[in-house]
């Protein structure tokens, strides 16, 4: 399964949840930063996103996973992809507002990046961040992962947000860890 992030379950995004999940993307906070967020902001289009990655998860592409606080409500999500001719994959996730700058995040992104080398298989993992987003590159660089530079990332809508890229193997975060 997905490991869980949180003090609540964590699980797979099915199509029902496309009105909570929106609700959840729509706060500036969390959808301002990740490219990869539908765009326009709308049930319908969120809930392509949800087909969208339901149908990468039966290619084994990709999950959409969702973290749930002790309520049932959405207080995070995972979007992961995978590439499995190269053993690699990527994260895309946010936490809620009020979840934020309490070390969650950077716990469960421990777990997370865990789960991906070790239940996956996964030899490296990419992420992108935009190049204001602070809180994802000060996480990434002490974390160890390499900067690999800056790319254009394109968003659903076509606009496109300079990326900053970085890299980890399995390699790397199994010494990273010993």
């Amino acid at each position: 399964g997905v490991p869980s992030t949180g003090s609540g379950a964590t699980r797979l995004a099915e199509l029902s949840d496309a009105s909570a999940l929106l609700d959840f993307f729509s706060d500036p906070a969390v959808h301002a930063p990740i490219y990869s967020i539908p765009r326009p902001l709308m049930e319908a289009s969120v809930a392509e996103f949800i087909q969208q990655n339901r149908d990468e998860q039966a290619r084994g592409e990709g999950l959409l996973s969702l973290s749930l606080d002790p309520a049932g409500q959405i207080a995070g999500y995972s979007d992961f992809q995978f590439w499995p001719q190269w053993g690699a994959g990527e994260l895309a996730g946010a936490l809620r507002p009020d979840r934020q700058g309490h070390g969650q995040g950077g716990r469960g992104v421990l777990t997370t990046f865990d789960w991906m080398f070790r239940a996956l298989g996964l030899e490296l993992i990419c992420i992108t961040a935009a190049l204001d987003n602070v809180r994802t590159a000060r996480m990434l660089d002490g974390l160890g992962f390499t900067r690999m530079g800056e790319v254009e990332s394109t968003r659903p809508d076509g606009t496109v947000r300079r990326s900053l890229v970085w890299e980890m193997t399995k390699a790397d975060w199994d010494a990273r860890e010993a």
